[in-house]
């Protein structure tokens, strides 16, 4: 009777552990890598924006903020951590 319930809950350990492997851990290493990403930004780099704006680093704030500038002397100001979507002059091409 024992082995009977213990055989129940195989099925759902077995889809925790797909789901593991399949969803939570890529998500948490693609969050790694975009703060990674975020951590390294510095004057000069080339961003696209949560909004799509595409831009350039002008002056990093502090650890928070930086400074985008999208045209000829109009910058806005950037959170660092949510705003920055990824970076257009990035060295390594993922395949």
């Amino acid at each position: 009777m024992d082995s009977a319930g213990i055989g129940q809950f195989i099925p759902l350990i077995l889809i925790f552990v797909i789901f593991y492997f399949f969803l939570i851990r890529p998500q948490q290493k693609k969050v790694k890598e975009h703060k990674a990403m975020v951590e390294g930004l510095k004057k000069g780099d080339k961003i696209v924006t949560s909004g799509g704006i595409t831009g350039t680093i002008s002056r990093v704030i502090d650890n928070d903020k930086i400074e985008v500038e999208i045209a000829d002397n109009v910058t806005v100001e950037v959170i660092r951590g949510t705003g920055v979507q990824s970076l257009m002059n990035s060295q390594d091409v993922k395949k």
